[in-house]
């Protein structure tokens, strides 16, 4: 894993003081890459690498790196998982001077143009640069495994790896994308291109930008698309013979590195599934393995992590989260994550992180195996709202809706109440709609009085709705899959993933995102997906005897936190800080109001408000850090500056091509 940053000349050419913007930029992406930073530059384009050296770690695979000639210039992040096979194939042809993954990308575009881009396997952004044609292409890979960002500005076109890093460009504006933080309280991500900045947008997944240096054009396509088209002659033996074998040559392929590889370790179906295979192929008494063990009954996994750990005979880490630990790393992860966010697994993953620095340089993850699989409980939720309203009347259902509702609030995880008014009540709209429903944070009503009246934007779940109408499957399950892999995974949970363990410096993998097991899942019929209300089949047979019982009998769970029952408690203090009248009216956007409503509401135990105020809180940290004080270098660790201690982390909230 890397980092990239860089300046395209769209107007005038580059000076030097173009370079010192990108070394500024490369600088602030040195805990990416801290095994050495370099910027190219030359009066087109100014490309700047960190680099974590994972494969090749000598000086031969050192980034940006030029082709043959140096006519082509490559700023790289990533991975690409099938390079061997292509390596060997160019190697007939073409002379290899490392054994980078880097490298095979430049004789494939030296041969084949930037149309090699759409066989690539693996996680990956990149800038190449062509010097003879004066073109220059930014490209993400097909399911957003890695980010990129660009933005417009002084006649140059900035890119970064994160938005801390464009942040370093003279000039450049920070002010709210309105609409972003509207969609953000409700989703708690921000989804599609948008930032919290309305002068940097995201590139979306599968995606490239061309820029013509000659004239200044910059166009943007999209080069890959996720589409389900069901092979109904597979039969179910099959397709689970298949996705075992595709799954074990992904995590064999994912094993490949020249640092110490890790995994994290989850106690559910799609981690347990990694370590399975890579007990199968050998190496799971020298793996190390990370887990997360929450310190609240309902949330506490540690029993089916430790089967898992028996069964493989991992090298184990257990990391215990407490409220402490997350009140001692909440303000360095969200310096980190660069935009609001109210993923509750956040800190913890960051905590995970911190403690697999010590020992591996790469992470495997089980991300992404719930979206192809339809795995979610809210995809089974799909399947029973059908059957809910074909054997129900609208009065009746009006009933039952009414009876849930009266039900008192239990903050522990997935509780009875929680998943009974979240489920009646959405079961009442569209399918896209309910799906965005059942994973809201703030519904519409709520969210509109927390934010000012001039704000008219269309509901969050037109989102949903619009790319649900777009699609051509003929399935919803597999429709919302689409939307949960556009939207969710991509702006949700990788954006999650990539900061929160990037910023210990450690590489994620994905072997469920690995080409070839992708395009097979999207082949495989969803009755041997879902079976009634039962979720994970296909996976659970193609992993018969090879997983525990145990294992495969649980039901998901999904990495959170507590904040539930913590804000009553031990965040109770840092919360009624941030909400107070002072800190939120100075924000000009949240109604102080509707915030203590929202509080009073979940102290006095008539709702659970755990994760919308989870929302709000981020909200204000991230505006404080990013926004109103700019302070957030100070909680950052490899950027050159040393994080802040424990006690001053919640400060009262103030009111020719050249090289070096």
């Amino acid at each position: 894993m890397c980092g990239i940053a860089g300046a395209l000349a769209l107007e005038s050419r580059l000076d030097p003081s173009d370079r010192d913007v990108v070394r500024a930029m490369t600088g602030m992406l040195r805990h990416r890459g801290p095994s050495a930073q370099r910027v190219f530059w030359d009066d087109d384009c100014a490309l700047g690498n960190a680099r974590l050296s994972v494969v090749d770690p000598s000086d031969n695979a050192a980034l940006p790196m030029p082709n043959a000639d140096g006519s082509v210039w490559l700023g790289f992040n990533g991975t690409v998982t099938h390079s061997a096979n292509r390596r060997e194939e160019l190697a007939r042809r073409r002379p290899f001077r490392s054994a980078s993954d880097t490298e095979v990308l430049l004789h494939l575009y030296d041969e084949e143009g930037i149309d090699f881009i759409t066989a690539l396997s693996g996680m990956f952004a990149f800038c190449l640069y062509d010097r003879r044609r004066r073109k220059a292409y930014l490209v993400r890979d097909p399911y957003g495994l890695r980010p990129l960002f660009f933005a417009r500005k002084n006649g140059r076109l900035y890119f970064a790896s994160e938005i801390k890093a464009l942040l370093e460009v003279p000039g450049l504006e920070k002010r709210l994308d309105r609409e972003a933080l509207w969609h953000f309280l409700t989703l708690a991500y921000i989804p599609g291109r948008r930032t919290p900045f309305e002068e940097i947008e995201e590139l979306k997944a599968g995606h490239l930008l061309e820029i013509d240096l000659a004239s200044g054009r910059v166009d943007m396509r999209r080069y890959h698309r996720i589409a389900y088209a069901p092979d109904l002659s597979l039969s179910e033996a099959d397709a689970a013979a298949t996705l075992r074998g595709l799954m074990r040559e992904s995590v064999r392929g994912s094993l490949v590195s020249d640092a110490p590889v890790g995994l994290t370790l989850s106690g559910g179906f799609d981690t347990s599934t990694l370590l399975a295979l890579v007990k199968e192929l050998g190496g799971s008494r020298a793996m190390h393995t990370y887990s997360l063990k929450v310190n609240e009954a309902s949330f506490d996994e540690s029993r089916y992590q430790r089967i898992m750990v028996d069964y493989a005979g991992s090298i184990h880490h257990e990391i215990t989260v407490d409220p402490s630990d997350v009140l001692e790393n909440l303000v360095s992860s969200v310096a980190y994550m660069d935009e609001p966010s109210g993923n509750g697994g956040a800190v913890p993953m960051f905590l995970l992180a911190r403690e697999a620095r010590n020992h591996v340089s790469v992470l495997l993850s089980g991300e992404g195996g719930d979206e192809i699989f339809n795995a979610y409980e809210t995809h089974r939720a799909c399947r029973a709202r059908a059957l809910y309203r074909r054997l129900t009347t609208p009065s009746l259902r009006g009933l039952i809706r009414s009876a849930a509702a009266a039900l008192p609030a239990s903050y522990d995880k997935l509780s009875f109440d929680f998943v009974s008014k979240r489920f009646t009540e959405g079961a009442e709209l569209g399918v896209a709609e309910s799906h965005c429903y059942w994973r809201h944070a703030l519904p519409e009503d709520r969210k509109r009085r927390l934010l000012p009246a001039g704000w008219r934007f269309a509901p969050t779940a037109r989102l949903f709705s619009d790319l649900f109408d777009s699609l051509d499957e003929a399935d919803d399950l597999d429709r919302i899959s689409r939307i949960d892999l556009e939207y969710y995974f991509v702006d949700d949970l990788m954006v999650k993933n990539d900061r929160m363990i990037m910023a210990h410096s450690v590489e994620a993998r994905f072997p469920f995102m690995e080409r070839a097991v992708v395009d097979f899942a999207t082949r495989i019929p969803n009755r041997f997906k879902v079976k009634g209300l039962r979720g994970r089949c296909i996976q659970k047979l193609a992993m018969k005897g090879s997983v525990p019982d145990a294992i495969a009998r649980r039901s998901n769970m999904g990495l959170e936190m507590p904040h539930a029952l913590w804000f009553l408690k031990d965040f109770r203090g840092l919360a009624e800080r941030y909400f107070s009248r002072r800190n939120v009216e100075k924000t000009g956007i949240l109604n102080h109001e509707a915030v203590s409503e929202l509080w009073a509401e979940h102290l006095s135990g008539r709702k659970d408000n755990g994760r919308p105020l989870w929302c709000v809180l981020n909200l204000l940290i991230w505006l404080d850090l990013f926004v109103h004080e700019g302070s957030y270098k100070r909680f950052l660790s490899g950027a050159g500056t040393r994080p802040v201690d424990a006690a001053a982390r919640f400060p009262e909230p103030a009111s020719s091509g050249k090289s070096a």
